[in-house]
Parts: structure tokens; C-alpha cells; sequence
């Protein structure tokens, strides 16, 4: 494979630099779910917001996510991939800057639900833009750097939030300029927002929606400098040819076929990849993993060190499916993440219903378990994300990024990210609520359950993808 800037040639270092630059979205994608892990006791304090209210607060960004992925895959038709990021570039920055400045709950839930509009567009547009751009060959792996970026920006969360606290003392603590420090969780993510923002500058817009507009000079300069002059020559006519024979815009109705009467059966696999991948329950530990942990009897610091463990073992996981995914193929991974997080979840059921409640003195309740089941536990949980790291939670980017026909891209990500999102909404705003009523046991029975389901959905809907391009995707 060429490296080189080549006309003729293409460049693959080309490939890889503009897809690099459209997954610090999903570095910005992870640190945003992240941050808020550290900062629910300070904005328990500062808000005086408990339980149902501390849910909405942490789940108030997931309905601007909902909104931000249906919009931008429509208005990605409309405007662009690159478009799209770049106005989730600014309300990444918006986003940072107004959590930390506010001064009541329903202020900070304002900005978080901007925020959420620029994680939404961002994790549908960054692994379109890289499956339109990048060869089939390697196509997986380069949409698997997506998902490298999210958990390595999950992780630097978890780790500059157990920095901070351990300089503070405690998130509610005041840290630097009379500012508490969960303000400045929130503030760290100004650096990779502003970087993300001027780095959109320098890629090109994808060569596919520039055909759909009929752009079809631009669109050939641009595939020229990614595939070489004879191949992106070729490209162009093949990207022409898959669009509808009429050349329409794309539309939302595309997704229903006329002849048959109903749904085309490709939206409806879209709408349970994106489900699944949230009804096992993962952004539970990403977003509750520090209260989750205080919740089984860890300290403060403690819990925030297990989470920047969790982060790193998820980091090696993700590199794991990047190596894996365009060698074994989308389908098998998926199963084998689907059996062990059944397996693992089932074990942490088990560890959690042996526990007994103890409320100290200040009313603060917490599941007391024994050395041994605290351990299993732990064990379990940190395995339960390996299996989800190297599994669901990049090849379900991967599939939705790839799976569905240049025509229908657009308006089949808008359906995919509006599920995927109302899904994590729905498990994230629950969960406080059956934390401090039925307990975790009976949460991670239901994660279980979705973990089981999903490996019967899996070899029965899913189709292998592997090595396909995306003019070969059939609706």
C-alpha cells in the first residue's frame, strides 16, 4: 500500500491522517459520557439534585444525543460529513465551557443537552465520514479507531477527574480561581474541542455525498488523492451508479420500500445493532462507575482509580477488535461479545445478590458484600467491558457506518443513532432509580437479559460485512 501523495497512487497516510482527525470527535464522544462520572456527587451537592433528578441531570445529555444523531445523519444529506462535524466541534465547546459556568440545574442541563447534540452528530457522522473515505480492505480497522478514540477519551476523563479530585480532595472541594473542581472536569475538554475544531479545516468533504450532489469534478479530485487517478476514476462511476436511478436527494422515505409495502428490513437490523448495544447496559459503568463502585463500599478515590483501570483495560480490548475485525469479520465478534457479556453480567447478578444494605449515618446507603463476592464483582465487571470493548462497542460503529446503501446512508444513521440514543437514555435514566429501590442485582439481571437476547439476534439478523464495499450494500 503507497504512502505516497502520488496522483496515480493514492496515499494511504492520507486515508489514515483525515480519518484520524474525524475520530478526535469520538475522543470528544468518550470524554463527554465520561466526565460526568466524576462530577455526580458535586453536582448532587451544588444542585441539590438526588436520585431521579441526579439521573435526568446525567441523562439530560442523551436526549440532545438523540436529537444531534437523527438531525445530523438528515442534515449530513443535506450539508455534508464535514459539515456536521464542524458545528459538533463548536458545540463541543459550548458544551464544556457552559457545564462548568452554571449555576442551577436547569442551566447545566441546558448546555449538557448541547453537548449532547455534538456527541449525537459526532457518533454517526465520524464513522461515516471513515467508511466513505476508506477502502474496504482496511475499512474496519480504520472505523475501529473510532472507537479507540471514545474509550481513550473516556479514559483521559477518568483520569484527569482522579487527578483533579486527588488534588482537591474531593470533586465538591473548591480547586483553583474559587471554582469548584467538577468545573473544571468539564473545563479540561476546551483542549481537544478547540484542536478538533481547527483540524476539520484541513480534510476534505466525503467523496460520496459530493457525488449525491452531483459535485462530481470535487468528488473526483478527492478520490483521486485517496485511491490514485485510474482507481478514483472507477470509484466515481461506481459511487454514481448505486445511487437511485433517478438521481433523487436522498430522503427520509428512501428507508421504506414501495414495491414491498413496508420498512426495508436493513433499517430495522440499524435500529437493533444500535439498541442492543445499549440495553446490555455498558454506559451504566461508563457514566455511574464511580457511584456504582461507592455504592458496593470502594471510597471516592478508590472508585475513580477503578474506572481509570476499566478505561485502560478497554483501550487494549478496542486495539484487540481493530486487529480482529477485517480479518475474522463484523458477525463473529459480536457473538463472541455477546456470550461473555452474557456470562460475565450473569456473574456479577450473583456477586451483588449475596450483598446486604447498610445506611450509615448519614443516610447513605450502600450494598455491603464479603471480600469474596466484592472481588467477583470487580472481576466481573472489568471482563463484562473487555468483552464489550472488543466486540459491540466498536463493530456496531463499524456496521452502521457500512452497512446501509450510499442512498440511504444518511437517513438509515439518523434512524440507527435516534435508537441507539433513546436506548442509552432509557438504561441511564433508570438506573439510579432501580440503584436505590430494587438494587443492583435486579439492574444487572435486566443487562443480562439484553446480553442474552442480542447473541439469538445477532445469528439470526446480522450479516457479515467484511470486505464489501459500500457500493455492494444492499438495502
Amino acid at each position: 500500500m503507497s504512502q505516497t501523495n502520488s496522483p496515480d497512487q493514492g496515499s494511504t497516510l492520507f486515508i489514515i491522517l483525515i480519518s484520524c482527525v474525524a475520530t478526535i470527535g469520538g475522543f470528544l464522544f468518550g470524554f463527554d459520557s465520561g466526565v460526568i462520572n466524576g462530577t455526580v456527587r458535586g453536582l448532587e451537592t451544588a444542585f441539590n439534585a438526588k436520585d431521579i433528578g441526579s439521573g435526568f441531570n446525567v441523562a439530560s445529555m442523551l436526549l440532545g444525543c438523540a436529537v444531534g444523531a437523527f438531525f445530523a445523519g438528515r442534515l449530513a444529506d443535506a450539508y455534508g460529513r464535514r459539515a456536521m462535524l464542524i458545528v459538533a466541534a463548536v458545540l463541543f465547546i459550548i458544551s464544556a465551557w457552559g457545564s462548568g459556568i452554571a449555576t442551577s440545574s436547569g442551566e447545566f442541563i441546558v448546555y449538557r443537552i448541547l453537548g449532547g447534540l455534538a456527541v449525537g452528530a459526532a457518533s454517526v457522522m465520524a464513522p461515516a465520514y471513515i467508511a466513505e473515505v476508506a477502502p474496504a480492505r482496511y475499512r474496519g480497522a480504520l472505523a475501529t479507531v473510532q472507537q479507540v478514540a471514545i474509550i481513550a477519551g473516556l479514559f483521559c476523563s477518568f483520569l484527569s477527574n482522579y487527578i483533579l479530585a486527588g488534588i482537591s480532595g474531593s470533586a465538591e472541594n473548591v480547586l483553583w480561581m474559587n471554582y469548584e473542581t467538577w468545573r473544571w472536569m468539564f473545563w479540561v475538554e476546551l483542549v481537544p474541542a478547540v484542536i478538533f475544531f481547527l483540524a476539520l479545516f484541513l480534510i476534505p468533504e466525503s467523496p460520496r455525498f459530493l457525488v449525491v450532489k452531483q459535485k462530481k469534478d470535487k468528488a473526483l479530485d478527492v478520490l483521486c488523492r485517496l485511491y490514485g487517478k485510474a482507481a478514483g476514476s472507477a470509484k466515481l462511476q461506481e459511487i454514481d451508479s448505486s445511487l437511485a436511478a433517478d438521481h433523487h436527494k436522498p430522503k427520509l422515505s428512501d428507508l421504506y420500500d414501495k414495491t414491498l409495502g413496508r420498512v426495508r428490513p436493513i433499517v430495522w437490523i440499524g435500529i437493533g445493532l444500535a439498541s442492543f448495544q445499549q440495553f446490555v447496559g455498558i454506559n451504566v459503568v461508563f457514566y455511574y462507575g464511580a457511584v456504582l463502585w461507592q455504592a458496593v463500599g470502594f471510597g471516592e478515590e478508590q472508585a475513580l482509580l477503578v474506572n481509570v483501570v476499566s478505561g485502560a483495560l478497554s483501550i487494549g480490548a478496542v486495539i484487540a477488535a481493530l486487529l480482529l475485525v477485517d480479518r475474522i469479520g463484523r458477525k463473529p465478534l459480536l457473538l463472541i461479545g455477546s456470550i461473555g457479556m452474557a456470562i460475565t453480567l450473569g456473574l456479577a447478578v450473583v456477586a451483588f445478590s449475596t450483598g446486604s444494605l447498610v445506611t450509615d449515618a448519614g443516610g447513605n446507603t450502600t450494598l455491603e458484600l464479603s471480600d469474596s463476592m466484592g472481588t467477583l464483582a470487580l472481576i466481573a465487571a472489568n471482563v463484562y467491558v473487555i468483552f464489550f470493548n472488543a466486540s459491540w462497542g466498536p463493530v456496531m460503529w463499524v456496521m452502521l457506518g457500512e452497512m446501509f446503501p450510499n442512498q440511504i446512508r444518511g437517513s438509515g444513521l439518523a434512524i440507527a443513532g435516534l435508537a441507539q440514543w433513546g436506548s442509552n437514555f432509557l438504561v441511564t435514566l433508570t438506573f439510579p432509580i432501580l440503584l436505590g429501590g430494587i438494587g443492583l442485582a435486579f439492574a444487572y439481571s435486566l443487562y443480562t437479559l439484553g446480553a442474552i437476547l442480542s447473541i439469538f439476534f445477532v445469528l439470526k439478523f446480522v450479516y457479515e460485512t467484511k470486505g464489501r464495499e459500500l457500493e455492494e450494500m444492499e438495502g
